[in-house]
Formats: structure tokens, C-alpha cells, sequence
């Protein structure tokens, strides 16, 4: 706060939150950015401060620009001010590389999703139980044990247990 004082601000506005806690949860930012109009500089110690995210950082940034309200750091690292002309192309930049980042990130994540299938990888959801553990299951329940003593001795969950038996029941 010392330094944004130190460095000519107005109004200084100041929270402890989480750095994942979402906008909703960050009352005073909120209350920052509406009392911001086109012309305005919005001074923030690390650009970290204006978003959880590199995509929200760079949304953000391209949101205010778009409302002309410029953007500084006191680190040095951003100052659309001092860019003039160029914040747009700057600005825009960055939208559009953090559109390329998405973009590249859902395509691997599809990927990874095919290769598993191919490969008869796990896609999610519960672990599949061994065939091995399924016969002892029914073995054991043939056999007259209850659910419980099945339990304690395979070391599934009861759930897992009923679903094996009641699986077989509608096969046989």
C-alpha cells in the first residue's frame, strides 16, 4: 500500500484474499474496478493482482484497454500508457496468444483422452476391480459369507462388493 501511495495514487484500495478466490469473493477489486473511467490508470503492485490466471490476467487486461483504462505495474513490467498507440496491438497480442495457449491445451487434452481409449488406458471413474478379486467376491458369497466378512477380507467397499454380485445376478 506504501509503495502505490508512494507512487502518486488517488485511491488505494486493499484486501487479503486468496490468490484463487474468484472475483465474486474479491469485494474490494470489484469496488476498484467500478469506480475506474476511460482515461484512468489502475496501479497494481505485481500484475498477479488483477487476475488468478494468465488467461484472466490477459482477459482483464484486454477489458480495461477496451474501456480505455490503462494499466501499471509498479514492477515496470506493463504500462499500456507508455505504449500509446501500441497498447492495442500489445494488448492484443497477448489475447490472442492466450486464445492460442487454450486452443493447443484442449487439443493435447483430446489427444490424451484418444490415446487412453487406444491403449485401453483409464478414461476416469472408479478403478476397475481384477478379475481375480471379482471371482473371490463371488466365490466367497457362494459360499455363504456375508457382505462384511467379504469386505474385511478382499478389502473392497461394500458398494463395489454389491455392485460385483448384483452384476452376476442379472448375467446368470
Amino acid at each position: 500500500m506504501d509503495d502505490l501511495k508512494a507512487d502518486g495514487c488517488d485511491e488505494v484500495f486493499f484486501e487479503k484474499v486468496s490468490s484463487t478466490a474468484p472475483l465474486e469473493q474479491r469485494h474490494q477489486f470489484r469496488v476498484c474496478l467500478s469506480v475506474l473511467r476511460k482515461g484512468d490508470v489502475l496501479s497494481v503492485a505485481r500484475l498477479d493482482r488483477i487476475g488468478r490466471s494468465q488467461v484472466e490476467v490477459i482477459n482483464r487486461l484486454n477489458d480495461l484497454q477496451q474501456q480505455g483504462i490503462h494499466v501499471r505495474t509498479l514492477d515496470g513490467l506493463i504500462d499500456t500508457q507508455a505504449l500509446g498507440k501500441m497498447a492495442p496491438l500489445v494488448v492484443g497480442l497477448l489475447t490472442g496468444l492466450s486464445e492460442v495457449e487454450k486452443s493447443l491445451i484442449q487439443e493435447r487434452s483430446r489427444e490424451s483422452v484418444e490415446h487412453r481409449r487406444r491403449t485401453g488406458g483409464n478414461l476416469g471413474g472408479r478403478p476397475k476391480t481384477s478379475t481375480k478379486k471379482e471371482s473371490l467376491v463371488l466365490r466367497l458369497r457362494q459360499e455363504g459369507e456375508s457382505y462384511r466378512s467379504i469386505k474385511e477380507q478382499t478389502g473392497l467397499a461394500l458398494a463395489t462388493i454389491t455392485r460385483i454380485v448384483k452384476e452376476a445376478e442379472v448375467v446368470a
